[in-house]
């Protein structure tokens, strides 16, 4: 039984890792399973996903509110990978970077297939550890990006544009509006980015909005866009992002051209330059699993 741990990050990369997204969603289609334990503010989320012909995959996570405080990190856990033929454990993985990279792996995955191929100018909303990431991920796409950091606080902006070698943007309509490619990466539970503001031809990545009254995008950014999702079964009935809309009539589930499961029949593409795309990254139990038997091939390679 292996344990892999984050001393394996200088080895992986970006794109092989949205290869192996793709490659997985070949694969028939994942069984995933939620659930939840509380005690009084704490959880205990436990994500299960199982690929037939890859593995399985249980991601036990904690969130204890108080551990900030107390200088430890507020989420942990681990990546239980076992064989899909015999079910033993197989490997326990680093919980925080299979989170890191699924997570950012998942949104460069859209902006492979959804960004037009000159798109250059790069906006990141938020400061955390999610937009640092996205920056790293689209510039291994896009190695001459240049980079916006646009946060609520300027400072945090300034701060993580100075680490990453971006700039920071004061306001944010004009960083919008001369933006190719943008991420949302915030906590927010009322719209940031307005549908007015986008320019032809933009793609959208929203990470952020994860809860059934998160959103990061007002109804504009969904009228004028054609809608993708990682997956439809992870968004559908759990994500204001998305739901919201649907519940108030502004789209329709039609209205959603495709998830990942449909890369192989060419639908989760692009079809003109003008046209405005969004991708809604919803994560998944699939997407850990997919994303820690990538880091498993790196680490016995």
């Amino acid at each position: 039984m292996q344990i892999i741990g984050p001393e394996i990050e200088a080895r992986l990369d970006w794109i092989a890792l949205t290869d192996a997204l793709a490659a997985g969603h070949e694969l028939p289609r994942a069984q995933v399973a939620d659930s939840f334990l509380y005690r009084g503010d704490d959880t205990l989320l436990t994500r299960s996903a199982w690929i037939d012909g890859l593995g399985l995959a249980v991601k036990p996570a904690t969130v204890f509110p108080g551990n900030p405080g107390a200088g430890r990190p507020m989420v942990n856990g681990v990546v239980n990978l076992l064989d899909d033929v015999t079910g033993q454990l197989e490997a326990l993985v680093d919980f925080h970077l299979v989170t890191k990279w699924k997570t950012a792996g998942d949104s460069l995955l859209s902006a492979r297939r959804l960004a037009r191929k000159d798109a250059r100018r790069v906006l990141v909303i938020g400061a955390g550890n999610v937009a640092a990431s996205m920056v790293a991920a689209y510039r291994a796409l896009i190695p001459d990006a240049q980079v916006t950091v646009w946060n609520r606080t300027t400072a945090s902006a300034e701060a993580l544009a100075q680490r990453v070698g971006a700039k920071a943007a004061a306001d944010l309509e004009p960083a919008v509006r001369d933006a190719e490619i943008i991420a949302t990466t915030t906590m927010s539970t009322a719209p940031l980015l307005h549908g007015d503001w986008l320019s032809p031809g933009t793609h959208v990545d929203l990470i952020g909005a994860y809860r059934p009254d998160m959103r990061e995008a007002d109804d504009e950014v969904l009228r004028r866009a054609r809608l993708f999702v990682d997956s439809r079964a992870t968004t559908i009935g759990h994500i204001g992002e998305v739901q919201i809309p649907l519940d108030q009539g502004v789209i329709a589930e039609t209205d959603i051209v495709a998830d990942f499961y449909d890369l192989p029949a060419g639908a989760y593409s692009r079809r003109s330059d003008d046209e405005i795309t969004v991708a809604k990254n919803g994560g998944g139990a699939h997407l850990d699993l997919m994303t820690a038997k990538y880091i498993q091939s790196v680490a016995n390679a």
